[in-house]
């Protein structure tokens, strides 16, 4: 039954992200281009997606379980560190080069040729490296 949630789950991401226009690196790249030619359009998308987690988030907060029966874990300490500024400015890096992060990288991969995989294999290639060289211990302590 988990498995067919999460199936569900990412289907919808994925389409959400196609019709939002996410999956345009054109338009990713627009939002970002705040000195230039500046398209606010993802500003909606942006708003249309926290508007309804803030949401979601406190209903989590009343229950103990998910409505598939699994524990609802407790949410983690907020810690700005080194780690987390660096992956931010590497993700913010990546993003406004490539004009795609994770979720809308593995939605293009269904229909979007060489530069969509050249894209997700660098980014699982570093996602890799990174739990090479880093190990939990050492993220823990940083």
């Amino acid at each position: 039954m988990r498995g067919l949630f999460a199936l569900l789950a990412g289907a919808l991401f994925g389409a959400g992200l196609t019709v939002s226009g996410m999956t345009d690196t054109a338009k990713v790249q627009g939002w970002l281009d705040l000195f230039g030619d500046w398209d606010p359009t993802l500003a909606f998308v942006l708003g249309g997606a926290i508007l309804p987690m803030l949401v979601a988030w406190r209903v989590a907060a009343r229950r103990e379980r998910a409505v598939l029966g699994t524990a609802i874990p407790a949410p983690s300490e907020p810690v700005i560190d080194r780690r987390l500024i660096v992956g931010s400015a590497l993700f913010g890096v990546g993003w406004a080069v490539a004009g795609l992060c994770p979720g809308p990288a593995m939605a293009v991969l269904s229909y979007g040729g060489g530069d969509a995989l050249l894209f997700f294999g660098a980014m699982a290639v570093g996602m890799l490296g990174n739990r090479l060289f880093v190990s939990p211990a050492k993220a823990a302590a940083t």
